[in-house]
């Protein structure tokens, strides 16, 4: 797919660890943790709207469009 999720990303900027942002989004480790890797294929804009409350980013900060032959795999 050729959105990319820059989670990880933001979460070491902001210095936060995956349970605090669990605590925060009220989300589990585990759909977080799908959402890190890479491996979702659709986020709710709900969700998204908590990540980028609880990081103070925009969602163009954790989402990123790349043609499929730019894209490096997971």
């Amino acid at each position: 797919m050729p959105i990319v999720v820059n989670l990880d990303v933001m979460m070491a900027k902001r210095k936060i660890s995956l349970n605090e942002l669990s605590e925060k989004v009220d989300l589990t480790l585990s759909n977080l943790s799908i959402l890190k890797t890479g491996k979702a294929k659709a986020i709710r804009f709900g969700t998204l709207d908590a990540i980028c409350k609880a990081l103070d980013c925009q969602p163009g900060d954790l989402l990123e469009y790349t043609s499929d032959k730019k894209r490096t795999p997971h």
